[in-house]
């Protein structure tokens, strides 16, 4: 039984089957049956979660993979911790390797910080710790009021370089963007590899520029003060896109935490191409893969792309044979068994550095 033999129950928050794999292969790691609950959507799309058995007491695991509909998901994660929170559950931890809204932990112009609002939200709904892999910026574990273990992705990742891409040691890791520049750094001192830096157009959308602070102080109709005149910023101007660093006749793996829209992918593989690259692979830990992606990559100067089983992407490899998925559920299954068992998870972190 799940309880009798583990101690713990593990419960998937998803009303889709292909968001349920990953959980299916976590509980078969831990060699446990996954909860019984139904969830489901209501003919007025509203959410509602039935727990079949009973978690009075109990540790509990939620299991929340990302589809495309990233609000539905959301709402069944608050929805079925709060159910457990009100059946008595005695710790609720949610699982959740691909943190949404992860992209919006930034003030931008006149928006809102939505990951601390998300962080707020799970801690109101009940959870009490979470599980997750590669948060876009690390300093999201400061939203919340809880612990999180925030798990990395690139020894799998690393591993399968080392294993699949023919005559590796003759590549070089790029950085798509200055901002991308440590983690490439750290990819290549692990493989013994060369640096490249992709700068210039091709870089990303997250500049000091829409930050907001740029915007100019309100004006006041106040008599006898002329206002406050500060020097005149000079407006930024992104330079022509340059290669740093000697790609000639190698094999170019582009590594980054999120590929989404592939635009800015597809255009560094045809840059990475023109300066002689003879082949370009992507390393990425999520792989949405949103909109025309698939196509855009098969269509592309790029020649693999690697992604992890955080997000499900089963439809986008049909469309695209490019696309090869490395599985992760060996780490989530063994970070569920130490901490219910109250081990360390610094097991989980060796040789793992910050830039990771």
């Amino acid at each position: 039984m799940n309880v009798a033999k583990s101690g713990y129950r593990v419960f998937s928050a998803n009303s889709t089957a292909a968001c349920t794999e990953l959980a299916k292969k976590i509980t078969e790691r831990l060699g446990v049956e996954l909860g019984k609950s139904v969830v489901y959507q209501e003919s007025n799309r509203e959410t509602r979660v039935d727990v079949k058995e009973s978690v009075r007491g109990q540790t509990i695991f939620i299991i929340q993979t990302i589809p495309r509909d990233v609000n539905t998901a959301i709402m069944e994660l608050l929805v079925m911790a709060y159910a457990l929170k009100t059946s008595c559950a005695k710790n609720i931890i949610g699982v959740i390797p691909y943190f949404p809204y992860s992209k919006q932990c930034k003030m931008r112009k006149r928006g809102s910080i939505v990951c601390k609002l998300l962080a707020s939200m799970l801690a109101k709904a009940g959870l009490t710790h979470i599980i997750t892999m590669d948060l876009h910026q690390k300093e999201i574990q400061g939203f919340f009021s809880f612990p999180v273990d925030n798990l990395r992705a690139s020894p799998f990742l690393l591993q399968y370089i080392q294993e699949e891409v023919p005559d590796y040691r003759n590549a070089i890791i790029v950085a798509k963007s200055p901002s991308a520049a440590k983690r490439a750094q750290s990819y290549a001192e692990r493989l013994r590899l060369g640096l490249a830096v992709m700068h210039g157009e091709a870089q990303c959308s997250e500049s000091d520029m829409a930050d907001g602070r740029h915007s100019p102080p309100c004006v006041r109709n106040t008599s006898g003060h002329p206002g406050l005149e500060l020097p005149l910023m000079m407006a930024k101007e992104k330079p022509p896109i340059t290669v740093v660093g000697d790609v000639g006749g190698r094999i170019a793996i582009i590594v980054d935490d999120i590929i989404d829209d592939v635009e800015d992918f597809v255009a560094a593989a045809e840059i990475l191409k023109e300066r002689g690259a003879y082949k370009i692979y992507i390393m990425a830990t999520h792989g949405l893969l949103s909109a025309d992606a698939p196509r855009l990559i098969e269509e592309s100067a790029i020649d693999e792309v690697v992604v992890t089983n955080t997000v499900p992407h089963e439809v986008q490899k049909l469309q695209c044979p490019k696309i090869k998925t490395v599985d992760v559920s060996m780490i989530l299954a063994e970070a569920i068994r130490r901490i219910h068992n109250g081990e360390s998870m610094a097991y989980l972190f060796r040789n793992i550095t910050v830039d990771d």
